[in-house]
């Protein structure tokens, strides 16, 4: 008799962390429905999701990378802030856009590289060094700013950048196509290049990987790059979006963001992870976010789901089983 799982199986297996969370998103639509059925027909509702999904997409499947490899960055959320301050002061100093933005998400990534470099080669915790540099950041970012926004609708409503990356296409906003294409490049790039098979051996077992001839150290500050560049980008597109520069902005998305890692299936003890899955946690915070409003509590219980779905999020990494620490 064969014993050969079925290949529905082994899909079920691979991706059992993706489809967990995949259930995640239908539990709290179903609650959601039950509680405000009428306003989930309401098509500003659904498009204010998808406003806000992008910007989460850009923050999280880098974290996942990050996670995966064993680390954590909470300065992501700072990053976001400086990269999209640098982007607002050119184009207001009468740089182009196109320009500006190539110099926004360069300055992510250079930070992101410098955070990586000071945890890797100052054997710091990742959690309390990069808890550091975000109070670092935004301190700088409010002191330059003296906690003033910029406005940038004159620079930015006419100009080509504007429509092609935030603007409408039949009615869907541009940012998730580019979302989209994220997801996909990230996806190869976590699964089948080279570097996303390294994240995977680092993670795992950082001692074997080096054994292997993995230079460990480059892989996780490349990584920490990636999470800059990730942040850098989203920064700039809420800039795009709102016309306007804010020195608080990205604060809100450091529990979003992490929220989104782990309910997407990405366990906190490193060497597994799912771009599928995070793209399902960013649609299961997104909607929870919109979705206390739509169903008429207070905005102040956003705060009380967040915590609430990460702790359950731990527990289903437990309860899988793949490999636990």
């Amino acid at each position: 008799m064969n014993k050969d799982p079925s290949m529905i199986s082994k899909i079920f297996h691979k991706n059992g962390r993706a489809f967990g969370s995949m259930g995640y998103f239908i539990l709290l639509m179903l609650i959601f429905l039950i509680g405000a059925p009428e306003a989930w027909l309401r098509p500003n509702l659904h498009q204010s999701v998808f406003v806000m999904m992008p910007t989460l997409i850009f923050l999280v499947i880098p974290l996942v990378f990050l996670v995966a490899s064993g680390e954590i960055d909470l300065s992501f959320a700072s990053t976001y802030a400086l990269a999209a301050y640098i982007f607002a002061i050119l184009v207001k100093a009468g740089i182009d856009p196109a320009i500006a933005i190539l110099a926004g998400v360069i300055s992510g990534a250079i930070v992101g590289a410098l955070v990586g470099a000071l945890i890797v080669y100052g054997r710091l915790s990742s959690l309390v060094a990069s808890l550091g540099v975000l109070f670092l950041l935004r301190g700088l970012i409010l002191v330059l700013t003296q906690s003033r926004s910029i406005t940038m609708m004159d620079e930015l409503e006419n100009h080509w950048v504007y429509h092609v990356l935030v603007g409408n296409f039949y009615g869907f906003p541009m940012q998730m196509f580019w979302a989209l294409a994220f997801v996909i490049f990230s996806y190869y790039l976590f699964n089948k290049h080279v570097f996303g098979i390294h994240i995977h051996h680092v993670g795992d077992n950082y001692v074997s990987a080096e054994q292997m001839g993995i230079n460990v150290k480059a892989v996780k500050i490349k990584t920490f790059m990636f999470v800059g560049l990730g942040a850098g980008i989203a920064g700039i597109f809420t800039t795009l979006i709102t016309y306007s520069f804010f020195p608080t902005q990205g604060f809100g998305y450091l529990l979003l963001a992490l929220a989104a890692v782990f309910v997407g299936g990405t366990p906190y003890w490193g060497g597994l992870g799912t771009i599928a899955g995070a793209v399902f946690g960013v649609g299961v915070i997104a909607y929870m976010e919109v979705g206390v409003i739509a169903v008429g509590m207070s905005g102040v219980w956003r705060q009380f789901f967040n915590g609430l779905i990460i702790l359950l999020a731990l527990l289903g990494h437990r309860l899988h089983g793949d490999r636990v620490r």
